[in-house]
């Protein structure tokens, strides 16, 4: 993705799961446009339903980026890494070759060594999008050489401050 590409709020969207009721403040929720390419579909030229994961990830990535935390850097000062530890997703329609979408981020719940993170795959069309895949995902903080759970650094607490 370009770096000329910048993320933009989306309105209007609720949490999936029940991990919060209500509406999210637009600001909140991070959003990262991705293109379907043949790679991401099957024979069939539908998204394989494995590569929705793969799009959440960038996004996260993306996500956790314009917060100013960079992975690598992270783990290179700290010593440490958040890992996915678990996931649920829900589908509703599929995607297919050349869709744009729109992945969104939200935080829903911040802990002392995981955080539980909401995402949506929407269509982009004119007049609105439309939801495709919805789901959660638990990342937890680990140190990298043992892959032991550990507390998430304060500094990085702190950051995420600003998104809940």
């Amino acid at each position: 993705m370009s770096s000329s590409v910048r993320p933009e709020p989306v309105e209007g969207l609720r949490h999936f799961g029940g991990l919060r009721t209500g509406q999210v403040q637009p600001e909140r929720i991070f959003a990262w446009p991705i293109r379907v390419y043949w790679e991401d579909t099957d024979a069939g030229g539908i998204v394989f339903y494995a590569n929705y994961l793969k799009f959440f990830e960038r996004s996260r990535t993306e996500w956790l980026r314009s917060l100013g935390i960079e992975q690598q850097r992270l783990r290179d000062s700290t010593g440490g890494m958040f890992v996915v530890t678990e996931t649920r997703l829900r589908y509703h329609r599929p995607a297919r070759l050349d869709d744009e979408l729109t992945v969104t981020t939200s935080l829903a719940e911040k802990g002392r060594a995981s955080l539980i993170i909401e995402q949506k795959a929407l269509l982009k069309s004119e007049q609105t999008q439309v939801l495709l895949c919805e789901g959660t995902i638990r990342i937890g903080w680990v140190i990298a050489a043992s892959l032991k759970p550990a507390k998430i650094p304060a500094h990085i607490l702190d950051r995420l401050e600003s998104t809940t």
